[in-house]
């Protein structure tokens, strides 16, 4: 099988690809359309990656590929519909990624209700005048009711972390109904009744048509004037117009964000809205994390080769 590998990869997982396939590795730049349609012909199987746009457009014709082996947990990138009418089998990566994400998320919520990203500005750019008893002052974690939108396993994760580590409430929306959860926790029924009651609300939903401005003007003035968001989902969850003006306007305290609507655009409003934590879509980026999504996606590609259905098929 020759197998196209859409991004560079961690040392331990280029090594293991390399010994099971014929590789070739492009550079970190995403394929458009074209070069995704162009891929499907070339290749046997591909190890596509966010910003791939694998459209239904790029699976017309018959493509040679028979595999998508995704390389992340969301696959929001491809049209899944459109590969199985293709013949195209679409797996993913999840499990492996929900430490990593977690984590992130629970340093978004620090740093942004401390207004840790504030304060480092003003201390690099040498406007730091000293220690006085009324600047930067933020928000506790402690004590505050968390507000998970979407409760799958890196919601639970997030809110295990939280309500362990720093005593929080927990409070969810989710579509259909979770049950078994290992740690108190309320779901409420109506996005923006629970948004009222959360103080930091996180976003934990998959990316993709049914989630795109989920969060968008009503719901940010139902988080209100002492209410945080924080996005580790994906970018286009929230209406960015909507939020760059809540953030001027002091409808919300302030955001985290580690995903952008058009990354990676990051509009000159975002980046000068007071009270925004930025990062660079940092969610899983450990070597541990990125190697071990890559031996997942390796796994899905030699059961695929081997004639076995792969763990984590989606069509």
């Amino acid at each position: 099988m020759r197998l196209l590998v859409t991004r560079p990869m961690t040392a331990r997982a280029t090594q293991a690809i390399r010994a099971r396939f014929d590789a070739t590795f492009r550079d970190n730049t995403p394929l458009s359309e074209a070069e995704a349609a162009a891929a499907l012909r070339d290749y046997d199987a591909i190890m596509p990656t966010l910003g791939d746009a694998f459209t239904a457009a790029a699976f017309a014709g018959q493509p040679r590929c028979r595999i998508l082996a995704n390389f992340g947990a969301g696959y929001n990138h491809i049209d899944v519909a459109a590969a199985k009418a293709a013949g195209v089998v679409v797996t993913n990566t999840p499990d492996v990624v929900t430490d990593a994400t977690a984590d992130i998320a629970v340093m978004l919520i620090l740093m942004t209700l401390r207004r840790a990203s504030e304060g480092e500005r003003i201390l690099r750019a040498g406007r730091w005048t000293g220690w006085n008893p009324t600047q930067l002052l933020g928000g506790h974690a402690t004590g505050r009711t968390l507000g998970i939108v979407g409760m799958g396993r890196i919601g639970q994760a997030i809110a295990r972390r939280c309500h362990h580590g720093f005593g929080m409430d927990v409070v969810f929306f989710n579509r259909s109904t979770v049950t078994g959860l290992d740690f108190p926790a309320r779901q409420i029924d109506g996005l923006e009744a629970m948004l009222e009651q959360a103080d930091v609300a996180v976003l934990a939903v998959p990316g993709g048509t049914g989630t795109r401005h989920l969060i968008g003007a009503p719901e940010l003035a139902a988080l209100g004037p002492q209410g945080y968001l924080v996005n580790i989902a994906r970018g286009d969850v929230v209406d960015e117009a909507a939020l760059i003006e809540a953030l001027h306007g002091g409808v919300i305290a302030g955001a985290g964000l580690d995903v952008y609507e058009r990354e990676p655009l990051v509009p000159q409003d975002l980046l000068d809205a007071p009270n925004a934590t930025l990062l660079p879509h940092l969610g899983t980026a450990t070597d541990d994390t990125r190697t071990a999504m890559a031996l997942r996606a390796l796994d899905n590609l030699i059961a695929f080769s081997d004639g076995q259905h792969p763990h984590d098929q989606m069509n």
